[in-house]
């Protein structure tokens, strides 16, 4: 099966603040967009920021966190499945914007089909964000 983009929708408190989140701590460039939204190219994926007026400049979305291996994963959330490089790429960036981890880089679930790294962060509205990646994208994204 070929894999295609996807397509995810969040609410912000800030377009201006998404920008400077998405275009510049995550260095995704920016699509098309209007003064509520904006586009971006999230590893070849198209992430829309909406404005939600409702939230306020301090406004925050909260999320639940449900016990996995011993982390409490934040849900909702979306993310990407990286190379190893591209992750390891991420996590340097993230480090010099001194971005604050839900769940530091991790190896999770070792020695099984599913053995991943991963990180989540939270943008500054409060999207919960992973990214993961796989020594064998193709063979373990949807091991049993």
């Amino acid at each position: 099966m070929r894999l295609t983009p996807f397509h995810v929708a969040v609410q912000v408190r800030d377009i201006a603040e998404a920008r400077r989140f998405y275009g510049g701590v995550l260095g995704c460039t920016e699509g098309r967009s209007a003064p509520e939204w904006v586009d971006f190219n999230l590893y070849g994926h198209q992430f829309v920021c909406h404005l939600n007026p409702a939230l306020g400049p301090q406004g925050r979305l909260e999320s639940h966190f449900n016990p996995v291996d011993g982390h409490g994963v934040p849900v909702p959330h979306c993310g990407v499945v990286l190379e190893s490089q591209e992750l390891h790429q991420l996590v340097e960036r993230l480090k010099q914007h001194s971005i604050e981890w839900v769940i530091e880089p991790t190896t999770r679930f070792p020695d099984t089909p599913g053995e991943q790294s991963t990180l989540f962060i939270l943008d500054p509205t409060g999207n919960a964000l992973e990214f993961k990646s796989f020594r064998q994208i193709e063979k373990q994204l949807f091991a049993k």
